[in-house]
């Protein structure tokens, strides 16, 4: 391949057993039963840095998956995506190991007022000298929108615009309470912070009323690096606003193609740069030092598989419980605007392919969604470019099938060669997350929609008294 592009890679992993890979767990050189344990994070961590990662994404779900079978069984004997804990404690503890690594972390705002959560993302992005983003989602789990205290999840849509207005309070929060003057440091005066640069932001708004000051000085980055992983035409129209990168999980070149393209699209639309949206697929790779010996890697991962758990997993993403069908059944004779849907996505992999319902758990057993690459360097690094070429992609999020082998392979087997065609960094640029990824400043820039909030550049703050 001719191709010098430059592909980039987060891992893709959460506070969890299994992740992407249900069944895997049982694999004796599996450690994601390990998920719980400091060192699991801090060996990962270190690991990444040493292959030079973009960035480690963390994925997080609040709910279990209960779709199959109308029940959460499945998915807690299988250790489906349960039990799960919270993401946000991983980070410190990483960042105290590594000096280079980003980390997306996934958080999703169905569930977390923004004012508290805005000293959270500000408390990390101190913490980490700004290496922090944040993977906006709007949650799709009933059962988690039912523990605490919604009758049911919100219409999709719907949660968009919620999700609009978090924004607003977040960007006002960080971007606009303090001015970059506030904290003075003066020792002789006494005086730590000026009050005149510190402004209420005098939100009221559909779903929240919040008068006060941001509680946290501004961070490196003020506004942490934003992702977006939307995959519905309002989604990708969110993430075409605010994003700055964008997850997807298209199981072909050409559905990742069109999604891309659309995305970047929107963008232009949005008054943005198409280019300057980073966007990256699901994939997981399997490397051995020769073809041969990855197809034996894949055919022994394989043979652990859960059938159980990657229905429970791909119920629980659809909405549809495939434990009512046969394993045998072919889907495109199942008329349910859900399934079309599902069946359209998988076949845009194998359209000669007739679908069944073991078959689509059988792509799902792993690396979930997204596609699978087995082979030795060369064939991996080959694939791995004719993907960024074909479809404009501009990186991969790698998922695991055994952890921490998988990115073992990756660290010491795919990218040495990828280097080597000069398709992958030999070191990581100075400063931030935001100035690794887009060799630009630390801050966001125009015409991004969080710099409108700044003081006083378009002053929406509507009050413009110091805060006594």
């Amino acid at each position: 391949m001719s191709s010098q592009r430059e592909i980039r890679l987060n891992a893709f992993d959460m506070n969890c057993v299994g992740h992407q890979s249900p069944g895997l767990w049982a694999h004796p050189r599996d450690r994601s039963w390990q998920y719980k344990d400091l060192e699991y994070w801090t060996d990962l961590a270190r690991l990444l840095e040493r292959g030079k990662f973009d960035g480690l994404f963390i994925a997080d779900v609040l709910g279990i998956y209960d779709v199959l079978n109308g029940s959460g069984d499945a998915a807690i004997r299988q250790a489906t995506q349960v039990p799960v804990n919270d993401p946000l404690a991983l980070v410190t503890p990483m960042a105290l190991v590594t000096e280079h690594l980003g980390f997306g972390l996934t958080a999703s705002l169905s569930f977390e007022h923004p004012y508290p959560f805005a000293r959270r993302l500000s408390t990390l992005d101190h913490l980490t000298k700004g290496r922090i983003g944040w993977n906006i989602v709007t949650s799709y789990l009933e059962s988690g929108a039912r523990n605490i205290g919604h009758q049911a999840q919100t219409d999709h849509d719907a949660r968009y615009d919620y999700a609009d207005e978090y924004l607003q309070v977040v960007y006002k929060l960080l971007e606009g309470s303090w001015e970059d003057g506030a904290i003075l440091r003066d020792r002789r005066r006494r005086i730590f912070s000026d009050p005149s640069k510190i402004h209420p932001i005098n939100h009221q708004g559909a779903f929240f009323q919040v008068p006060g000051i941001h509680l946290s000085e501004p961070s490196p980055q003020r506004t942490p690096v934003l992702y977006q992983a939307g995959a519905s035409s309002r989604g990708k129209q969110f993430a075409a606003e605010h994003a700055e990168c964008v997850f997807v999980a298209s199981p072909s070149k050409a559905l990742l193609k069109k999604t891309v393209a659309d995305i970047r699209r929107r963008a232009a639309e949005a008054g943005r740069d198409p280019r300057s949206i980073l966007i990256f697929n699901l994939q997981t790779v399997i490397v051995g030092e020769t073809d041969r010996q990855a197809q034996e890697k894949w055919r022994e991962y394989k043979s652990y598989t859960s059938y159980e758990g990657a229905l429970a997993l791909v119920s629980g993403w659809t909405g549809i419980d495939f434990g009512q069908y046969q394993p045998d059944q072919v889907l495109k004779h199942l008329h349910t605007n859900a399934i079309q849907s599902a069946v359209e996505t998988f076949s845009s992999a194998d359209p000669s392919r007739e679908w069944t319902v073991q078959g689509i758990a059988e792509w799902v057993g792993i690396g979930g969604f997204g596609p699978l690459l087995v082979g030795s360097p060369q064939t991996v690094a080959d694939e791995l470019q004719a993907w960024v070429e074909e479809t404009d992609v501009d990186g991969f999020n790698l998922a695991y099938a055994v952890t921490h082998e998988t990115f073992t392979d990756v660290v010491e087997l795919l990218i040495p060669e990828l280097q080597k065609r000069g398709a992958y960094k030999r070191d990581y640029a100075a400063g931030t997350l935001r100035e690794k990824l887009f060799n630009q400043g630390p801050r966001l820039a125009e015409p991004h929609p969080a710099v409108g909030y700044r003081w006083p550049a378009g002053a929406p703050l509507a009050d413009e008294l110091s805060v006594k």
